[in-house]
Order: structure tokens, then C-alpha cells, then sequence
């Protein structure tokens, strides 16, 4: 499907340099920030308690997130779950302040504002669950990232399998650095988020250099930048198409989908406009400077030998 047709191509490469320098100062600044500020980590990955309770009505989660605030309890989050209802109130862990003795004293001030208000159920999540969650996590991107890099050195070349992964990694620094310098609740949602943003980064860059490889194959030139170009050129149209639709569903979840799914959809918005960036022009010059060339996809053809009179 195209919108619309380029017929010139764009010459992409001529600002590689420019490209990979901004890059890499985006990921030395990414780096640079997680080293001094940190994530901010939510209760999944450091620990705290979980109140369900149960209105007689539709809850008003704002006003009950405002009374709770005004009652010493600003850092508790507040949301529907199930039917409207139904709220989940989750708070940090609260030194000298055991899981129950919290959960009755938050069941208190909600009966301040709706006395109508019944206890569901009470949960804890320890620091130690939560940081095996975090380090769970981390092993997800890791083992994620070892097999793309496999999975592109077989189906492609190990050039471009360096190249994707080097963008990949760009892509998930660039969102981690955002929600560091922000200091944006980073949850489960939002690593599932990131999670989601390394595999649509793979997935647009493999388009593009799936056409690369088949303009290595079809083409005598030699001019690997042109050949590239080219590539990025026919394929600009399928990228502009994809990103912008999808980034159009996630701005809705941003704007529209409330505090629930903010860290979410903003991690997703973030992934899909630096994911696109990147499988255009990161990858490919990585891939060039590497030193590939249309002899690694052209089999040289075999001499054949005369016959022996």
C-alpha cells in the first residue's frame, strides 16, 4: 500500500555521520542519566501494598485519589479495575507500618469520604519480590536482544545483525534515559512497553534491510550508499504509513487513556518515533561502515573447467 510514490531517491547516507553522532550522544546521555538519577521504580519492582475495595456506585478515582492526598497519602496510586466499581489503591512500603495496620488506616480514610466503602482484599509485595521482578526483567531484554542478534547473522549477515542491535540498543537507552530524567513511574507496564518497542525496532529495521539485500543482489553497482539509499527510499512510504498509524492509536491511549496508562503509552510513543529514526538512519550506516558490500550476498560464479583432450 502507498499513499504516496517517491520517485528520487533520498540521498539518507550523506548525513550518516551526523546521524550515528547524535545517536551515540543520545546514548552516552541516556547511560549518563540512569547512572545518576536512576528509575523511578514503582511498587511492582520495589515493593508495597495493594488495597481492593468495592463502591456501592461507580467510584469518583479522582476525588478519591485527592482525599487520599490530602490525607497523607500522596504517593498512592488509585484505579478502577474489573467494573467501575471496583478501585485498587496501591501504596509504597511504609517503614514501622506492617501491611495491615496500612490497609486499616486507608480503609479509614476512605469511609471519611464514602462511608459506603467495603475492604476486597489485601496484598503485599515484598522488596525482594519486587527486585527479582527487576532483575527478571533486565534477563528478558537481554535474552530478547541475544536473539536478534542470531536470528539476523543467520537470516541476513553479521554486519547487519551488529547494525540492528546497535539500534535496538538506541532505541531502548533513549526510553529509559527519558523516563530517568523525567522520573516517570517505570512499572511493569512500561517494561513491557519497552519490551514491545525492541521488537517493533527490529521489525521496521529488517524490512529495510531486506530491501537492501535484495538491491544487492539484483544490482551491478557498486556504491553502497546508493544502493542503501535506494532501499530506504522504496520503503519510506510502508514506514511512514505503519508508524503513523500506530503512533496514532498509542497518543490516544496517552491523552485519553487517564494515569493507568500514561508510563505505558508514553514509553510506546517514544519507542515508535525513535524506532522509526533509528531503522532509517542508524542502522544502515553502521551496516556500511562495517565494510559490507555486494560480494557478501553475490556468489562469484564457478569457473567451469575445459575438457581434457
Amino acid at each position: 500500500m502507498e499513499l504516496f510514490r517517491i520517485k528520487q531517491d533520498i540521498p539518507f547516507m550523506r548525513y550518516a555521520r551526523s546521524t550515528i553522532y547524535v545517536s551515540v550522544l543520545f546514548i552516552v546521555g541516556s547511560i549518563a542519566l540512569l547512572a545518576l538519577r536512576g528509575l523511578n521504580l514503582g511498587i511492582d519492582f520495589t515493593g508495597g501494598t495493594t488495597i481492593e475495595v468495592s463502591y456501592p456506585a461507580p467510584a469518583d478515582i479522582a476525588g478519591i485519589r485527592g482525599h487520599l492526598a490530602r490525607n497523607g497519602y500522596a504517593d498512592a496510586q488509585v484505579q478502577n479495575f474489573g467494573t467501575a466499581r471496583d478501585v485498587m489503591v496501591r501504596l509504597p512500603v511504609k517503614e514501622g507500618v506492617t501491611s495491615a495496620m496500612l490497609s486499616e488506616q486507608v480503609l479509614a480514610v476512605l469511609r471519611q469520604h464514602d462511608a459506603a466503602v467495603e475492604m476486597r482484599r489485601v496484598e503485599f509485595v515484598g522488596p525482594q519480590v519486587g527486585k527479582e521482578l527487576f532483575e527478571d526483567g533486565a534477563l528478558a531484554l537481554l535474552v530478547v536482544s541475544i536473539g536478534i542478534v542470531i536470528y539476523l547473522a543467520l537470516r541476513f549477515e553479521w554486519r547487519f545483525a551488529i547494525g540492528a542491535i546497535f539500534a535496538t540498543a538506541h532505541d531502548v537507552f533513549i526510553v529509559l534515559g527519558v523516563f530517568a530524567l523525567t522520573q516517570w513511574e517505570f512499572s511493569l507496564t512500561v517494561l513491557a512497553a519497552v519490551l514491545a518497542v525492541l521488537g517493533y525496532s527490529v521489525n521496521d529495521t529488517v524490512v529495510v534491510f531486506d530491501r537492501i539485500r535484495e538491491n544487492f543482489r539484483k544490482t551491478r553497482s557498486t556504491d553502497v550508499a546508493a544502493i542503501m539509499d535506494n532501499a530506504k527510499t522504496a520503503t519510506l512510504a510502508r514506514t511512514i504509513i505503519t508508524s503513523g498509524t500506530t503512533l496514532m492509536m498509542v497518543l490516544a491511549m496517552l491523552i485519553l487513556g487517564g494515569e493507568v496508562l500514561f508510563g505505558f503509552a508514553a514509553a510506546l510513543s517514544i519507542g515508535i518515533v525513535v524506532g522509526t529514526y533509528s531503522s532509517v538512519l542508524v542502522a544502515s550506516p553502521v551496516v556500511m561502515w562495517m565494510g559490507v558490500s555486494r560480494e557478501d550476498f553475490v556468489k562469484p560464479p564457478k569457473e567451469e573447467s575445459g575438457a581434457v583432450v
